[in-house]
């Protein structure tokens, strides 16, 4: 029976774009180069109608080029198509990894959602508030120890009016030392000319013992 029939052919990979594109690439490729090739051939057969005159020669090297030109559009229309293939593959390609990848964040969101909601069942919210309304006890609790350490013993009791008293006498008395200061800078300067005799002048006015001029 295998002889008649034969034996079936092993299936290999199904083809992927990947390995698609790169080989309408590659063909590009050669393309493109047969159409470097023909555009040298070109320029030579230009050249040489250039420096020839008109006549049979001239026109054979002409039909020539007409020939490889046909051909350098021929190629040109091959790699368009092929260019124009690979794109749109390409475009293919990118859409489909796209998808994949959306679907790759979409999964892994809802493993995520799945582990909050996992998580989120082992905290109770009644305990945590508890436990704030605790530590507010203890910080009360621990600022009245703070005013109970605080306090002072013994000290006698002080009235208001007394202080504010006392307070208005030392200010005046401050007042008073301020505006007598003068006086004593007049008294310590000296009475003697710099330079003259240390005898005392019994002209010079006598000062009494605030800086003012003695009554006689």
């Amino acid at each position: 029976m295998n002889r008649l029939f034969g034996n079936a052919r092993p299936k290999g990979p199904a083809p992927n774009l990947t390995d698609s594109i790169a080989n309408l690439d590659s063909r590009g490729d050669s393309v493109e180069k047969k159409i470097q090739k023909l555009d040298i051939e070109l320029k030579r057969y230009s050249d040489q109608m250039k420096k020839m005159r008109d006549g049979p020669s001239k026109n054979m090297v002409k039909q020539k080029a007409m020939r490889v030109l046909k051909q350098k559009r021929q190629y040109e229309n091959q790699l368009e198509g092929l260019r124009n293939q690979s794109f749109n593959m390409e475009q293919t390609n990118y859409t489909t990894q796209m998808l994949k990848d959306t679907k790759t964040s979409v999964d892994a969101m809802q493993t995520g959602l799945k582990e909050m909601k996992r998580e989120y069942k082992k905290v109770n919210i009644d305990k945590i508030e508890d436990l704030q309304d605790d530590m507010a006890d203890m910080m009360e609790e621990a600022n009245e120890i703070q005013e109970i350490m605080g306090r002072q013993y013994g000290m006698p009791e002080i009235d208001d009016a007394d202080l504010e008293a006392e307070l208005d006498a030392l200010g005046d008395e401050m007042l008073f030392d301020d505006d007598m200061s003068y006086l004593d800078e007049a008294a310590e300067a000296p009475t003697t000319i710099p330079g003259g005799s240390n005898k005392e002048d019994p002209s010079a006015t006598q000062l009494d013992e605030f800086g003012l001029p003695a009554l006689s």
